[in-house]
């Protein structure tokens, strides 16, 4: 049962009912749901499918690649001995399929890809000669290896250049949609728990698929990551490798990023992972991001130029903060429910869940339909000024003049300001108004997870945004 992909079905079908042949790109991450979108959207209705092998020789693929041919009714015919070849046999097999509208799906295309295979020019000659001049052949491609895809396809400057009609990029999936996909599977969750998971886990589908109702968050989590046949335990190992065809370069930008809470400039980042400058790293950099491994922004009143990169993975950073030490208690996450290790990583996902739901968080705040753009802000302390010093986490700039000052506090009860806290975002504001000398109105706005407990300092707090807010669904 597909869950929440309801644009990215439409785009899909919508493609299909055109009158002219469609070239379709589809790319996320590892485990977002790729195949299953486009399996379930088209009910596995394929003139042809084929998935790339992991790690196989050229050989190896186009003998894998026949015996798709074979499998989807295409007989008689010799092994191609090239990609050209194969591409022949397959126009072969769309010329006699009676389908009005011939489907074909390449899956892992980034697999089929060896050294010196010639695959991109032999699917250029087939899209360009051939499918792309029909009116009935819809061409869907796909990969996991995002940076292959962005470079190769999307981003292809040879003759597949702007010969796309739709590319989607699957994203994970946001709170709701957890919530809806663990419904579907009869499994019940209050949103503490589900929250819990999403701060570990993300909204990576197949993430979620192993959860077992008859246990809880919690005891899901050992079961998972920390048991003996932990089916998860090594998934790290796989994800970045299955992504990237040379992942050491990447592995080391994003354990230089996990660092750094609030994220690193481009010059930080060169100097903590001990890699060059170079155009390659700002390759990698948008790679990382349309993996949706790290987010982009700029702090307030900086330029572009000073862009600050930010890891918000959540399963990467919980790997970093509980799993990259390898922990042999089998019950490691149950018997860290109170402790002050969790309770510190607790404050930190909860941050990352807000920023992955700033739609949501627009929403509450009756903002959706005006342009914001996000940011942090930081000001070493400055006397002559009288800046005390103070780090803001995340603004939400309005075009109508007003800025959400927001604090991010996780809490397993309705939050109390504290006189400390008060203090704190006094200073905040003061600090950034002397500074920025900005003329728009500051809103202090509290996102916790059960609201606000009114009390003695509670009066400063203009807007807040609770778990409830972050789990509605975006009208």
């Amino acid at each position: 049962m597909l869950i929440a992909r309801e644009k990215e079905i439409s785009a899909l079908l919508d493609a299909a009912k055109k009158e002219d042949s469609q070239f379709i790109a589809v790319y996320g991450r590892r485990r977002v749901g790729k195949t299953y979108l486009i399996r379930e959207t088209f009910q596995n209705a394929f003139t042809f499918q084929h998935a790339g092998l992991a790690g196989g020789t050229r050989s190896a693929q186009l003998g894998a690649f026949a015996n798709s041919l074979v499998r989807f009714g295409l007989s008689s015919f010799k092994k191609p001995n090239s990609w050209m070849d194969a591409f022949e046999l397959l126009k072969d097999l769309i010329e006699k399929s009676p389908m009005p509208k011939k489907i074909i799906f390449l899956d892992e295309l980034s697999w089929m890809d060896t050294p010196r295979s010639d695959l991109l020019m032999a699917l250029e000659s087939f899209w360009n000669g051939w499918a792309g001049g029909r009116k009935d052949v819809v061409l869907i491609v796909c990969a996991s290896a995002t940076s292959w895809m962005m470079d190769k396809v999307i981003h292809n400057k040879g003759g597949l250049y702007n010969r796309l009609n739709l590319q989607i990029h699957l994203r994970p999936f946001a709170l709701a949609d957890c919530e809806e996909y663990l419904k579907a599977n009869g499994i019940i969750m209050n949103r503490q728990q589900i929250l819990e998971g999403y701060m570990i886990m993300g909204g990576i589908p197949f993430y979620w698929s192993f959860l077992r109702g008859d246990l809880s968050m919690a005891q899901n989590i050992d079961t998972l990551f920390f048991s003996d046949a932990a089916p998860l335990k090594n998934e790290f190992d796989y994800l970045y490798a299955s992504l990237f065809k040379n992942p050491e370069p990447y592995l080391k930008i994003v354990t230089a990023l996990g660092t750094k809470k609030a994220g690193m400039t481009r010059d930080e980042i060169i100097k903590a992972a001990g890699i060059e400058a170079s155009g390659d790293l700002t390759k990698k950099l948008e790679n990382l991001e349309n993996s949706d491994f790290i987010r982009s922004y700029s702090a307030y009143g900086n330029k572009k130029k000073n862009t600050i990169y930010q890891l918000i993975d959540n399963f990467t950073l919980f790997h970093f903060k509980f799993l990259a030490g390898k922990p042999s208690d089998e019950n490691y996450w149950t018997h860290q429910l109170d402790s002050n290790l969790r309770n510190a990583w607790c404050g930190l996902a909860f941050e990352r869940v807000c920023l992955q739901h700033l739609p949501q968080m627009k929403q509450k705040l009756g903002i959706s339909g005006v342009s914001t753009e996000t940011h942090s802000w930081t000001h070493k302390a400055d006397p002559e000024q009288g800046i005390k010093g103070s780090q803001i986490d995340l603004l939400i700039v309005r075009r109508d003049q007003v800025i959400n000052l927001c604090e991010m506090k996780y809490s397993l009860a309705k939050y109390s300001l504290s006189k400390a806290d008060d203090e704190a975002l006094r200073r905040k504001m003061d600090d950034f108004l002397r500074a920025t000398k900005t003329k728009y109105a500051l809103r202090p706005t509290l996102v916790t997870t059960y609201g606000l407990d009114p009390g003695p300092y509670s009066g400063l707090i203009q807007s807040v945004i609770t778990m409830e807010d972050l789990f509605r669904p975006l009208m």
